[in-house]
C-alpha cells in the first residue's frame, strides 16, 4: 500500500483543519518544503499536496509558489488537489513537475469536462470525493451536494477509462484523530474498480494494518504524524511501500 504524507497549504504555510473547517486550523510552521524534506528523509515516495487557498477561490499563488518548490527541490512524485477546475489550471500545475492532479468540485459539477481531461491527460487526474454522511461535499468542503459518493465514483468510471484514482474522504473523520471511516472505504472499493486512495482520519498503526488487510492501494496521513501519533517510517513499513 502506497503512503501518501500530506501537506496542506494555506496562505503558502503548512497547517491542518478539522473536518475541513477552515477556522479550526493548526499552522506546522512556516516553511512546507521543510516538511516535504523530513517526510522524504523517512522513507516517503510520494506527497499529497492540498491547495486550500485555491479550493475556496482565494488567492492561490502563495500555495502554487510552494508547491514549485517542494517538487523542485524534494524530486518526489507530487500530487495535488484544490482549485483544480479548467484546462488551463491542469496545464499549469502539471508545466511546474507535479505528477496527478486531483479535481474534487468539477467532477461532481462537469462531469463531461472532467471525463474528457482524463483522456486528454490519461493516468494524471485524479478524483477527489470528498463525502459528508455519504453525500458528496463540494466547493471546499463548503457545500453538500445531494449525490451519493458511491454514485459519482460509478458514473466516473461509465465515462472514461483513463481516470488514474479516487481519494475517499470522510470529512466527519479528516483531522479528528478518530480513525477512518472503513465501512465506507469498504463500500467503495466493492462499487468500483477505480484505484481507491484512503484519506481521513489514519490515526494508529492499527489502522494502517486494517487498510492493508482491506487490500487499499493506497492512505494519505496527516494530522497523526504531524502531531508525532504515528512515526511515518513506522508506517511506510507496516504499509510495506518500501
Amino acid at each position: 500500500m502506497e503512503i501518501w504524507p500530506a501537506i496542506d497549504l494555506r496562505f503558502g504555510k503548512p497547517v491542518r483543519l478539522r473536518q475541513g473547517d477552515y477556522e479550526q486550523k493548526t499552522v506546522f510552521g512556516d516553511d512546507p518544503v521543510e516538511f516535504a524534506i523530513r517526510w522524504q528523509q523517512a522513507g516517503a515516495k510520494q506527497l499529497h499536496l492540498v491547495d486550500l487557498d485555491a479550493a475556496r477561490g482565494d488567492d492561490p499563488t502563495p500555495n502554487r509558489e510552494a508547491v514549485k518548490r517542494i517538487v523542485a527541490e524534494t524530486g518526489m512524485r507530487c500530487q495535488l488537489g484544490g482549485g483544480v477546475r479548467d484546462d488551463a489550471a491542469i496545464e499549469l500545475l502539471l508545466g511546474v513537475g507535479v505528477s496527478r492532479l486531483v479535481v474534487g468540485s468539477a467532477a461532481l459539477k462537469q462531469p463531461d469536462w472532467f471525463a474528457d481531461a482524463c483522456d486528454r491527460f490519461p493516468g494524471q487526474l485524479a478524483a477527489g470525493i470528498d463525502a459528508r454522511d455519504g453525500m458528496v461535499a463540494t466547493d471546499g468542503w463548503l457545500e453538500t451536494s445531494s449525490t451519493p459518493a458511491i454514485e459519482l465514483a460509478q458514473d466516473l468510471r461509465s465515462r472514461t477509462e483513463n481516470i488514474a484514482a479516487i481519494i475517499y474522504t470522510d470529512i466527519a473523520k479528516d483531522g479528528m484523530m478518530s480513525g477512518p471511516n472503513f465501512a465506507g472505504l469498504a463500500e467503495m472499493a466493492a462499487a468500483t474498480d477505480i484505484p481507491l486512495v484512503a484519506s481521513g482520519g489514519v490515526t494508529t498503526y492499527e489502522d494502517v494494518q486494517k487498510l492493508v488487510e482491506m487490500q487499499m492501494p493506497a492512505a494519505i496521513v496527516g494530522r497523526s504524524i504531524y502531531d508525532g501519533v504515528m512515526q511515518l517510517d513506522e508506517v511506510i513499513k507496516i504499509a510495506g511501500d518500501v
